[in-house]
């Protein structure tokens, strides 16, 4: 078994799951738009071009998110998305694509178990830890 986050956003999923594309190098494999959801579940006309369900490959795993169609999602708190790559160098790069316009908890830097580590809050109001596997220099 291998945990998925689901992330939720208030109108920016599309958006942000092309960005997540394009940065972990991931190809969105679904994105269905709220427009789509059936009659009992009515949308308001405003949000029927929000996204009620996505899903990209990052990896050898998933990520799937969806704007919060039947109400106001409150931000992110208590949990975080953890990636961790091969060297310092890929982490490095894939924590300062998603901390532009992000707010930075915890620059991107060596730590006594990892040669780089940092935290995140993206633009997107998702919350990041990115690491890397390589050991720590001395």
């Amino acid at each position: 078994m291998t945990p998925t986050p689901y992330l939720f956003f208030n109108g920016q999923c599309a958006e942000a799951i092309a960005a997540y594309a394009e940065i972990f190098g991931g190809e969105i494999l679904e994105q269905l738009p709220a427009s789509q959801m059936p009659p009992e579940y009515p949308v308001a006309d405003d949000r029927k071009g929000w996204i009620m369900h996505s899903r990209i490959r990052v990896g050898d795993g998933h990520l799937m998110a969806s704007d919060y169609v039947m109400g106001e999602c409150p931000d992110m708190a208590g949990s975080s998305v953890m990636l961790s790559f091969p060297t310092a160098d890929e982490g490095k790069e894939v924590f300062d694509k998603l901390a532009k316009g992000g707010v930075v908890e915890m620059a991107w830097a060596p730590t006594f178990w990892s040669a780089g580590f940092g935290t995140l809050t993206d633009r997107f109001g998702i919350k990041w830890m990115i690491g890397c596997d390589e050991e720590p220099k001395g």
